[in-house]
C-alpha cells in the first residue's frame, strides 16, 4: 500500500481537485493530509474528505497545488516496488513536459542541488522536487527536524548518510505563477542553504 503525505497550506482552490485526481490513481493507497493552519477554508474541506487507514509500505510526498500529476505516482514508486531503490526522487529536469517559468528559480534550484550533491555525495538533478517516495521503514527511522523548504536538503542528507539506494525518475511539472498561488520565496532559498550546511556537518 502507498501512503501519500499531502502538506496543505491555503490550497482550497485546488485541494478537492487534487484529492480527486489522487483517489483516481489505481493502486492501494492511503492519504495523510497535513494542514499547516490554513485560513482559507482548506481545513473545512479536509474535515469533509478525511480518510483513515494503516501506514503503507511506501510513503510518497504529494503537494496539494496541482503542480505534480498524481497519475505519475506509479512511475515514482516503481523502483521501490521492483526492489531496486529505497528512495526515489522525481526529477523535473530529465526529459518530461514542464511549464516554462522563472529563470532565476531554475538557477537557484540548480545551485542548491549542486551544493547538496557536493555535501551528500549524490548526483541528483532535482533535489528540491516535491515528489519523493520512501520505503516506510527508512522514512520512519529518520527524525525530521525541518519544516517548509528546509525539508528537502535535510532528507537528502539523511538518506544519503543512511546508505539508502537513491533513484531518480522523470516527472512532468505544471508550475504556478505567484498570481496563481506559488509560495516559495528568497527566504526559503537561504533556509535551504542553511539546511545543506547544517545537515552535512551534523553526523
Amino acid at each position: 500500500m502507498i501512503s501519500l503525505v499531502i502538506p496543505v497550506y491555503n490550497e482550497k482552490a485546488s485541494l478537492e481537485e487534487l484529492l480527486r485526481r489522487v483517489v483516481a490513481v489505481d493502486m492501494p493507497k492511503e492519504l495523510i493530509v497535513v494542514d499547516d493552519f490554513s485560513t482559507d477554508g482548506s481545513r473545512e474541506v479536509l474535515s469533509r474528505l478525511a480518510e483513515r487507514g494503516l501506514t503503507g509500505d511506501v510513503v510518497v510526498v504529494q503537494d496539494a497545488d496541482l503542480e505534480y500529476d498524481p497519475r505519475e505516482i506509479p512511475r515514482l514508486v516503481g523502483p521501490i516496488l521492483d526492489g531496486h531503490a529505497d528512495v526515489v526522487f522525481g526529477s523535473r529536469f530529465i526529459g518530461e513536459t514542464r511549464r516554462v517559468l522563472y529563470y532565476w528559480h531554475a538557477v537557484v534550484n540548480w545551485g542548491l542541488t549542486t551544493l547538496s550533491n557536493m555535501t551528500s555525495g549524490l548526483n541528483l538533478t532535482d533535489m528540491e522536487t516535491c515528489y519523493k517516495a520512501f520505503r516506510r521503514e527508512l522514512i520512519q527511522s529518520i527524525r525530521i527536524e525541518e519544516d517548509r523548504f528546509g525539508f528537502e536538503p535535510e532528507i537528502t542528507a539523511k538518506v544519503s548518510r543512511a546508505g539508502a539506494r537513491v533513484y531518480e525518475v522523470p516527472i512532468s511539472y505544471h508550475g504556478r505563477t505567484y498570481e496563481e498561488g506559488k509560495k516559495i520565496g528568497w527566504k526559503d532559498g537561504f533556509r535551504a542553504v542553511y539546511a545543506i550546511a547544517k545537515y552535512s556537518l551534523k553526523r
